[in-house]
């Protein structure tokens, strides 16, 4: 099967929608087969600004509504606690909110951007996806993520190389209770580092301090400008450090 089948057999369906690469592809290929899909963006503590402001842009590129949905996800214990398994109880709390909401605006199908480079066997969130039957077309149609981002240059999209980005809470290592605190200073910082020119990082909370991932190519930008980098993020953390381990892009 391939997109145009999918969407010819599944004509009507609900998206959640994150506005990164493959949700994007996605919604792209349900608008150009002419498939009626309602995307919705869950905006939490977990979501970065420029997140929703790129599928604000998308949707609006596309010329379709982009259904905005606000929650404290901090209000689930299982969520806050972070534990090993904590995206399994995040993605059931989100993905039961957004069949909620979807079946009250008629849509009895779920769509996410699962590709067929994700590995089911070790990511948690998955086990939700599937309890919520959740369907994910791209990995159904067996288009890996280099193959969406390929695609998704063809098209036009302009979301065809941005870099992969994993939720804010990932930042925090598990066993750590999350805070909204905690979570903003992370997301301003990384937005000093984003103003500066580096992209497809990480900042990491390390015992309080701040631990840098980045792709090798820009190693040697850190070094020129690491004082620059320390005068920003110091306010933020007690210590900031870089870690010597690359960041692979994908």
């Amino acid at each position: 099967m391939d997109l145009k089948e999918f969407f010819q057999q599944n004509p009507r369906a609900a998206l959640g929608f994150s506005g990164g690469v493959d949700s994007a592809f996605l919604l792209a290929m349900a608008v150009k087969y002419k498939a009626q899909v309602q995307p919705y963006f869950i905006k939490t503590a977990f979501q970065p600004e420029f997140e929703l402001h790129d599928a604000r842009e998308l949707t609006r590129r596309l010329g379709v509504e982009l259904t905005v949905i606000e929650h404290d996800i901090l209000s689930s214990r299982q969520v806050a606690e972070n534990p090993e398994n904590r995206c399994y109880y995040c993605k059931k709390t989100l993905f039961g909110l957004l069949k909620e909401k979807a079946l009250k605006d008629g849509y009895t199908m779920l769509l996410d951007g699962t590709n067929a480079s994700d590995d089911f066997s070790d990511r948690p969130g998955m086990q939700a996806i599937r309890e919520l039957e959740v369907r994910s077309p791209l990995r159904e149609c067996g288009l890996t993520k280099k193959e969406i981002r390929r695609l998704s240059k063809e098209e036009g999209l302009f979301t065809w190389n941005k870099p992969s980005y994993a939720c804010l809470a990932t930042r925090i290592p598990a066993g750590t209770v999350l805070t909204e605190p905690e979570l903003q200073k992370i997301e301003k910082a990384e937005d000093k580092l984003f103003s500066l020119g580096f992209t497809d990082f990480r900042i990491r909370l390390f015992h309080g301090a701040a631990r840098i991932q980045l792709p090798a190519e820009q190693m040697a930008k850190m070094t020129e400008i690491r004082e620059e980098i320390y005068r920003e993020l110091k306010p933020y953390f007690k210590a900031v450090l870089l870690d010597l381990e690359t960041r692979k892009s994908v």
